[in-house]
């Protein structure tokens, strides 16, 4: 990996989360064309949930995978949604509040890098937009590691960075041109122009693949989707 700038402090990350919290899932449906929901079901399908079992959601922010993970596990199964952002989950919870049939979900606020679960207590967990913005990744991968009990899957569902120059130079122009100019009309022009700095420090696919081996996964592959601009790190327990 690259030397690249100073990544924010987890408190500058929470506090940008908590400030763009009114029009997250209003700018990611508007910039994504309405496919970020097909990658979360992508993801979701990935985790492999089934009805009866818990499952967890790490950075679930507005509350679109831990919906999803609901249900699927049903009214016998139960769903956490943790996030340290107290703005996103307030929306989380306001958006499920009058579903029905409920879902099963609680609304934890905590952070990735120190889950307050025992060890080997989900049957499997996804991440959506997370893994990017954490303080420390290797640290934020054993901690999923430790909740996951045996033979459990992860989907981690982030942006990547494309290996084609055409694609690249595409993603560049696209955060450059289009999502920083719209953010901007709801005054967030520097809340988003973080993404290009942030995507510039991620691990690529295979350095991501790596890190979660060193966590102790026995096996991850790194999908990626939507021209390469987008990927799915997927994670098994032994």
């Amino acid at each position: 990996m690259k030397d690249n700038p100073v990544k924010p402090s987890a408190s500058e990350i929470r506090d940008l989360f908590d400030r763009i919290a009114p029009i997250y899932d209003q700018l990611n449906n508007w910039l994504s064309l309405g496919q970020h929901r097909v990658w979360k079901l992508m993801a979701v399908k990935w985790a492999n949930p089934s009805p009866g079992k818990t499952y967890l959601d790490v950075c679930c922010g507005s509350g679109d995978l831990a919906q999803l993970l609901a249900s699927q596990v049903g009214a016998t199964g139960h769903t956490y949604g943790v996030d340290f952002s107290v703005a996103q989950l307030a929306i989380a919870k306001t958006r499920v509040a009058h579903k029905y049939p409920p879902l099963a979900i609680s609304w934890v606020e905590a952070d990735a890098l120190n889950l307050p679960f025992a060890d080997n207590y989900f049957d499997g967990a996804t991440m959506g937009y997370g893994l990017r913005n954490v303080a420390d990744i290797p640290l934020c991968l054993r901690e999923l590691y430790r909740v996951l009990k045996p033979d459990a899957k992860a989907a981690i569902l982030d942006f990547n960075r494309p290996t084609q120059p055409v694609a690249n130079f595409f993603q560049q122009w696209y955060l450059e041109n289009l999502v920083v100019p719209c953010a901007k009309n709801f005054g967030l022009k520097e809340e988003y122009a973080y993404i290009v700095p942030s995507l510039e420090r991620f691990p690529t696919g295979l350095e991501q693949v790596e890190l979660a081996i060193k966590a102790g996964f026995a096996s991850a592959t790194h999908y990626p989707i939507a021209a390469g601009m987008m990927g799915v790190l997927v994670l098994s327990k032994a």
